[in-house]
């Protein structure tokens, strides 16, 4: 059995509209101008207290804890109003892999718990992660501590483990616990960024990510 894990913000689903809302809402609380949303989608993937830090270089920790704070309660609003989509193809790829019998599936995302809870309830992807790192219990990425954690949990190894995600963080996550990387080039960070730290698989499609994993297997269906 080899572990495949997924990023969730910009792998999975897109949820630029809930990020981009709740940190305008988040800085706007305190009286700060809202990053763009380049600046926004830059950081996605990180943990939310370093992402914000980084969004707002110069202010003081308070400061940083009442974005985070004004943050979580608008994300927490509006997801609920309007929960962020699954790609075009995301769930029927899940779907597929999840049904192999040698491969596990594994989440690794800055979300917090509840958020990823909330999402795969809503989408009805229960029970096909076997294991599920999330920004409450682990360093913000690119530390590998994620990755770690999944392996511990499932048995795996380094060489039998696989991580799929859309930014730069994912990719430098996955070389620093030594493990493979898949990039998707319909996420958040170009893909000249993706290709910068080290991703040399690129899938442009579900289908194309179908056979990157496909390879990664073996070739074996």
């Amino acid at each position: 059995m080899k572990l495949v894990v997924f990023d969730v913000d910009g792998t999975i689903s897109d949820s630029q509209t809930q990020i981009q809302h709740a940190m305008t809402l988040g800085f706007e609380a305190v009286g700060l101008p809202a990053p763009s949303r380049a600046e926004t989608l830059s950081i996605v993937g990180l943990s939310l207290p370093v992402a914000v830090a980084r969004l707002a270089p110069g202010h003081e920790a308070a400061t940083h804890a009442a974005i985070v704070e004004g943050y979580k309660a608008s994300y927490f609003t509006h997801r609920a109003a309007s929960p962020a989509p699954l790609y075009p193809g995301a769930r029927d790829c899940l779907m597929r892999l999840a049904a192999r019998d040698d491969l596990l599936l594994g989440v690794a995302t800055g979300k917090s718990r509840r958020g990823l809870n909330a999402l795969i309830a809503h989408h009805g992807l229960e029970g096909i992660f076997v294991t599920m790192q999330v920004a409450d219990d682990h360093p913000s990425k690119p530390h590998p501590s994620m990755l770690l954690e999944a392996m511990a949990e499932t048995g795996s190894r380094p060489a039998e483990a696989l991580m799929i995600g859309d930014t730069s963080y994912d990719i430098e996550m996955a070389a620093a616990a030594g493990i493979a990387s898949v990039g998707v080039a319909w996420g958040y960070h170009p893909v000249a960024d993706l290709r910068a730290v080290g991703a040399a698989i690129i899938a442009t499609d579900f289908a194309a990510l179908d056979a990157a994993v496909d390879a990664f297997l073996g070739g074996h269906a």
